[in-house]
C-alpha cells in the first residue's frame, strides 16, 4: 500500500473478527514501527503482547484497577457483576492487546523525547498493520496511571511509563472516513 494512501485511509478499529493475527506478522508490524525517529538511537519502546490465555492476566489486572480507582464498585451487586462480565467478554473478544511502555527518564526534556519517539513507533506500527489489513485501536485509559496495575503486569511505575495499549485484530467493520479540519485553520505562516 502506498504510504500516503495508508496515512489517509487508516482507521481506528473498534470491532474485530475473532481471528488472531499470526505472531510472526505482529513481529513484522512492530519491526516497521521501530523505524520511528528516536533520539540518540535509544529505541525506548517496549511491548507486552497479551493474547490467548495471557489476556486473562491483563484483563483481571484492568478490572482490579477499575475497582481501586472507583470506576467499578467493589460489591456483589448483580448490576456490577453484569457490567464486569460484559467488560471481560468485550476485552476477551479482542485478539491481541499490546501494552507499549518505556523507561522513564528523570530529565524532563529527555522524557518528552522518549515519549514522542514511542508515539511515532505506535503510529508507524498502525500504518504497517493497516497495510496488512490488520486494525488497531490506540487507547489511553485510567488504569495505565494506576501504580498497582503497573505492578500487577510486572513493571515498576517509578521506572516505567505505560504509553498506550493497542487493541489489535482483523477489522469486523471499518469506520467511515472522518473529515479533518482544513490545515489552513491550523497553520500559521510567519515570513
Amino acid at each position: 500500500m502506498e504510504l500516503l494512501k495508508a496515512i489517509s485511509e487508516r482507521r481506528s478499529i473498534h470491532a474485530f473478527t475473532g481471528k488472531e493475527v499470526d505472531t510472526e506478522l505482529l513481529k513484522e508490524i512492530f519491526t516497521y514501527g521501530s523505524f520511528a525517529p528516536t533520539h540518540y538511537m535509544k529505541e525506548p519502546w517496549k511491548i507486552k503482547l497479551y493474547q490467548k490465555e495471557g489476556k486473562y492476566l491483563f484483563i483481571n489486572a484492568i478490572i482490579a484497577s477499575y475497582k481501586r480507582i472507583g470506576m467499578l464498585k467493589e460489591n456483589d451487586d448483580p448490576k456490577t457483576l453484569k457490567m464486569i462480565d460484559s467488560m471481560k467478554n468485550f476485552m476477551l473478544e479482542i485478539p491481541h492487546h499490546a501494552l507499549v511502555y518505556f523507561a522513564k527518564e528523570r530529565d524532563p526534556v529527555r522524557y518528552e523525547e522518549e515519549y514522542a519517539s514511542v508515539c511515532a513507533f505506535i503510529q508507524n506500527a498502525q500504518l504497517a498493520a493497516w497495510s496488512y489489513n490488520v486494525g488497531m485501536l490506540w487507547t489511553i485509559t485510567p488504569y495505565m496511571h494506576d501504580p498497582e496495575f503497573v505492578r500487577e503486569i510486572g513493571l515498576d511505575s517509578n521506572n516505567y511509563k505505560v504509553a498506550a495499549v493497542l487493541q489489535i485484530g482483523y477489522p469486523k467493520k471499518t469506520p467511515r472516513k472522518k473529515e479533518r479540519t482544513n490545515i489552513e485553520q491550523k497553520l500559521e505562516i510567519i515570513e
